[in-house]
Formats: structure tokens, C-alpha cells, sequence
């Protein structure tokens, strides 16, 4: 199968070392939007869809190898072998950021720096960790999805945004995850929430930004200080921006951050 295809995958920009983003569960490469235009006169930009986002090739779709996202990331190494991409500053947002550090353990050659936004390598709390959900609150999610996946997605889109201020987001989140397969949903998001890769952190040797945002639901502050305090090389930046998108909701305080840190760490 073709890797470009099957994964929407779109190349643009007028620079020579690749800027690479990975979207979050049920979005798809157009919530990049607004940052890209930042990067483009110094970077080569590459944008993809999940295997079941945005314009991916659903057919591609295979419940096994998508059952943990180690799947997720070998396609995204995939596409990097696809375009021979070294040294990238890889971009990622939740769960697609987690691909990004499962990926750079497997083949840290491809990737300089790491830019995480909202990561979490587990949601659920246990007697030492805060993830943020108690097991039981997943299980009644992904009931509730099971139920009543359109009620669902506007019931926790605007959870998962925040700025109640800004409905619009919200209802952008919601029409996003509405235009993704109910199936592949479901176990995108079983997969998601149910996944522990802490055990995965110390592997990890790229120096790698943790962009931290407030009151963030989907990934609280301890999340992030677990992230900085576990994995090598990191620096953790707490943000203005509230909710768990700001690559939508505070895109210039997103691309001022990053642009900061690529600075600042020598990365171009």
C-alpha cells in the first residue's frame, strides 16, 4: 500500500529540515492549521491523518495492529522512512504525541528534538500516579460512546477544549470527532485511554519540549511534571492557555513557545 496515501500525508514549506505533526484522538491534520504558517519559510512541514482520521485510507484499517500505539507509530516511521526524513522536530498533541515518543525510542536517528503537547503516557490514576480518570470513569466513556457516539462527542468535546468562553472550539472538537468512523472511534479511544507507556519514558533520549497547559482535564499538571521528572532531557513550560488544544484555542502562545525553544535549544 502506499504510506503517502494511506495516511493523507501532505509536504510544504520551503525549508530543508522537516517539522513533522501528529494529531490527537479524533482530529485530523487540519487542526495544525494554525500554526504551520509560523514554520514554513524554515521548515519542510509534513502533515498526516491517522489510519481512520481526516482523509486516511479507512480501508487500511487493521484492529489488531491498531490495538496498542505502537501500530499508530510504526506508521508513522513509515512515513519517515517513505520520505527519508532525519533530524526532524517532531509536533505532536496527546495521544499523537505519545506516538511520537514511541517512535523516536524505535529510531531516535530520525528525530532532533520533540515537541509534546499534552501528552500523557497513562489516564487512569493508580496509588502512586495522578493520570487524571479513575478506571470506572473510562469504562462509562466508552459506554457512553457505545450508546450514543454523537451525544457523546458534544457532551465531551467541550471537556476536553475548555474556554466554555469560546463555544465554537468546542463545537469544532465535537463536528471532528462526528466525521471519524463510529468503530474505529471507539477503539482509537479504548486504545488511548487505556494505554500505559511509562514504562517507555526512561527509553527515551531526544531532548523533548512538554507543553503544559492549565486546567486541562484530559492531562493535569502532575501529568506533566511526571513527563519532565521521567524522561531525560526534557523541558516542562506551563502555559496561559487552558483546556487540552491549545494548537486551536492559543495558537500564538503555542507558536511562541515552540519557536522559543528550537531557539533556545540550537535545533535549527
Amino acid at each position: 500500500m502506499d504510506v503517502l496515501k494511506r495516511n493523507h500525508v501532505k509536504v510544504f514549506g520551503k525549508g530543508q529540515q522537516a517539522m513533522v505533526f501528529s494529531h490527537g484522538f479524533g482530529c485530523d491534520q487540519n487542526m495544525w492549521r494554525f500554526i504551520t504558517p509560523a514554520f514554513l519559510t524554515k521548515y519542510k512541514i509534513v502533515l498526516f491523518d491517522h489510519v481512520g482520521a481526516g482523509s486516511s485510507d479507512v480501508s487500511a484499517y487493521d484492529k489488531e495492529k491498531y490495538s496498542t500505539l505502537h501500530g499508530y507509530a510504526e506508521d508513522i516511521l513509515q512515513i519517515y522512512r517513505e520520505l527519508d526524513i532525519t533530524d526532524s522536530v517532531f509536533v505532536g498533541h496527546s495521544v499523537g504525541a505519545m506516538m511520537g515518543v514511541l517512535s523516536s525510542i524505535k529510531e531516535p536517528e530520525r528525530f532532533k528534538k520533540l515537541i509534546l503537547i499534552g501528552p500523557s503516557p497513562c489516564y487512569i490514576n493508580d496509588e502512586k500516579y495522578t493520570g487524571g480518570f479513575e478506571y470506572a470513569d473510562i469504562q462509562s466513556m466508552l459506554t457512553f460512546m457505545e450508546t450514543d457516539y454523537v451525544g457523546w462527542a458534544f457532551a465531551f468535546a467541550p471537556i476536553i477544549m475548555g474556554n466554555s468562553n469560546e463555544p465554537s472550539l468546542g463545537e469544532e472538537l465535537a463536528m471532528s470527532f462526528c466525521n471519524t468512523d463510529f468503530e474505529i472511534a471507539r477503539h482509537f479511544a479504548q486504545v488511548t485511554f487505556l494505554s500505559d507507556n511509562r514504562l517507555d519514558l526512561p527509553l527515551l533520549t531526544t531532548h523533548s519540549l512538554i507543553m503544559q497547559c492549565a486546567e486541562d482535564t484530559i492531562a493535569p499538571s502532575e501529568v506533566g511534571e511526571y513527563l519532565h521528572h521521567t524522561i531525560r532531557n526534557s523541558t516542562l513550560v506551563h502555559l496561559k492557555a487552558k483546556g487540552h488544544c491549545p494548537n486551536l484555542s492559543a495558537p500564538m502562545e503555542t507558536i511562541e513557545t515552540m519557536e522559543w525553544y528550537l531557539t533556545q535549544s540550537k535545533c535549527a
